[in-house]
């Protein structure tokens, strides 16, 4: 058997109900193929004691930061399992998702070059519902990238920002434009694919509002969608032909976005043909969004409400303007709001800085298994040295991501 991958990997989780038992597997398998697997359950008590009998012969168990007061649960577990790990190449995933080993490999490389990789989920098994909302992905990704359930972040670029913000909704896009607003690299290529199981039927349908608000995020999108239902609705008083050749161009949209990056070998053409529903879900489902946000001043998630669902891009360049030392000089801890930012090729001066200067998993060593307050405090003293010790710099642009060719190592293909 090949050696562990030099790669810490993240899973935070929160589970009202027992669903351990593929997780239970993976986690086994990944024990085999990582080097370290922090999982950080904030479920109660009695699943936390269950879970810490069956996964601890495979990973660290531990509970999220009592010091992070975050309305996202997912970021606190995020925030402290980073502090822990030992390296500096991270993977942050959601409980259903599922790797191969040439996947992680495959994120290492990219860390190389970039401090944030951004995969492709695809749905397997793919039930009716796991089909409509793969239209989603599928038309994200004929317009430009998808929004995965997992990325691969360098752990230095975290310590030097300060973190990301936890009081928003859609955390993964804050934390994508956190490391680009703080100059860094994102790579996002569209052949990198990794199995995701999907929800059942009722949980399918318990985040359709949820994930319509998430488009506040990205006012065009949103305004597209408050627009889209009322435009059908006129279009159809005209002719019936306007909204079946709508419909007809959104498969054919989705259709690109299918055969992009190889898709086809993981995405099923059924998904392409239900676009059209999407997209009418979609639009019904952000006016439903749009009458939270004004009735009730938010969503609610995980048994809280959420108003805001990231930051804007231009926030948060004006927060890492200045490089990603900002909240780090100021001696701010992991509730430092995250940040936004377009998708320029600078790079992170500090956060490279301290990457070469300490070496993958020096930052703390053997520490990692401390509390995660004492590790963090640790932590912001180390990030806060070597914003010091090292200047703003410029890098040159970051290379152009090879996405072609690497499709062997997804099951199925």
């Amino acid at each position: 058997m090949s050696a562990p991958l030099a790669l810490s990997y993240v899973l935070p989780l929160r589970w009202a109900t027992e669903q351990h038992l593929d997780l239970t597997g993976y986690l086994h398998w990944l024990a085999a193929h990582v080097d370290e697997v922090i999982v950080v359950d904030a479920s109660p008590d009695e699943s936390f004691d269950r879970h810490g009998m069956v996964w601890r012969p495979y990973a660290t168990l531990v509970r999220p930061d009592p010091a992070l007061h975050l309305r996202n649960g997912k970021v606190a577990g995020v925030l402290t399992g980073v502090t822990l790990a030992r390296h500096e190449k991270i993977v942050i995933a959601d409980d259903d998702v599922r790797y191969e080993r040439d996947g992680l490999q495959r994120i290492i490389d990219l860390l190389g070059d970039a401090e944030l990789v951004r995969p492709q989920n695809y749905f397997q098994p793919v039930p009716w519902h796991a089909a409509w909302d793969t239209a989603r992905s599928l038309l994200n990704r004929a317009f430009g990238r998808d929004f995965p359930g997992t990325l691969g972040v360098r752990r230095s670029v975290l310590l030097a920002t300060g973190g990301y913000d936890g009081d928003v909704l859609f955390e993964n896009l804050e934390l994508i434009r956190t490391v680009r607003a703080a100059g860094g690299r994102v790579a996002s290529p569209l052949d990198l694919y990794v199995e995701r199981r999907p929800p059942d039927a009722g949980h399918f349908w318990s985040q359709r509002v949820r994930q319509a608000y998430d488009d506040f995020a990205i006012p065009p999108r949103m305004a597209l969608w408050l627009v889209l239902a009322p435009a059908a609705a006129a279009g159809a008083r005209i002719s019936p032909r306007v909204p079946a050749a709508a419909a007809g161009a959104a498969i054919a949209v989705a259709e690109a976005g299918r055969r992009r990056g190889g898709g086809t070998a993981v995405f099923p053409f059924r998904s392409a043909l239900a676009a059209p529903l999407w997209l009418a879900e979609r639009s019904v489902t952000s006016w439903m969004a749009l009458g939270s946000r004004l009735l009730f001043g938010g969503v609610g998630y995980a048994g809280t409400r959420f108003k805001r669902a990231a930051s804007s891009r231009a926030s948060l360049e004006r927060k890492y303007g200045g490089g990603a030392s900002s909240d780090a000089k100021e001696g701010h801890t992991w509730h430092g709001k995250g940040g936004s930012s377009r998708g320029d090729s600078k790079t992170t001066s500090s956060a490279k800085s301290f990457a070469r200067s300490t070496g993958p998993g020096r930052h703390v060593p053997q520490r990692h298994r401390e509390s995660a307050r004492g590790a963090h405090e640790t932590n912001v003293r180390a990030g806060e040295e070597c914003l010091r010790r090292f200047p703003k710099e410029t890098k040159p642009a970051a290379r152009r991501t090879r996405t072609g060719g690497r499709r062997g190592w997804t099951r199925g293909v």
